[in-house]
């Protein structure tokens, strides 16, 4: 395939556009792509902050279902960064913002990625820690769950699956977990 551009050189370049349903390909060699850069992907003065912002600020009306959450907690306790400075800014001051803004990011981030949770690769010798990691968290909430609802049979059940997942035997309480 030759460069929609030059019409000379193979195209090396690919890009697709889309803007209100209206899909525009572009095919390009690496001088022609370089030349034109990102003017013809963006409008006139778009930066990549004015789209980081975009997604900050399309936001429902306060109230509404998935409005960010109001917080007491106007900045960051480790490095003084305030929610506001980070919509503008657009990236955090430290590892301790994420959890001072975690109301606040968690809609952002369902918005951006889909999910809150990590789902893409995990390096192969953290793998098996990570996993047993999740499924004690997922078995202490559910213990905390069976607990309130008073029912303390379940409790113990799970109780016990902790217990041994802690002390690194498999857990072999799954199938009993898949009756309830």
């Amino acid at each position: 395939m030759l460069c929609d551009e030059c019409k000379i050189r193979p195209a090396t370049v690919h890009f697709t556009k889309v803007v209100n349903q209206h899909k525009t390909e572009a095919h390009l060699c690496q001088e022609c792509a370089r030349k034109l850069g990102d003017d013809w992907l963006l409008e006139p003065g778009t930066t990549f902050h004015h789209i980081l912002s975009g997604l900050f600020e399309a936001e429902p009306a306060a109230g509404a279902v998935g409005a960010l959450p109001t917080t007491k907690k106007v900045r960051c306790s480790n490095c003084g960064l305030s929610f506001a400075d980070f919509r503008r800014l657009g990236h955090l001051g430290c590892s301790q913002c994420y959890v001072e803004f975690e109301q606040q990011l968690e809609p952002i981030l369902r918005r951006i990625h889909g999910s809150i949770h990590h789902t893409g690769k995990v390096p192969r010798r953290a793998a098996a820690h990570l996993q047993r990691e999740r499924k004690l968290r997922l078995l202490r909430q559910e213990l905390a769950e069976a607990v309130a609802k008073e029912d303390y049979e379940r409790a113990a059940e799970l109780r016990d699956r902790i217990r041994r997942l802690e002390q690194g035997e498999p857990d072999t309480g799954e199938a009993a977990a898949a009756n309830h």
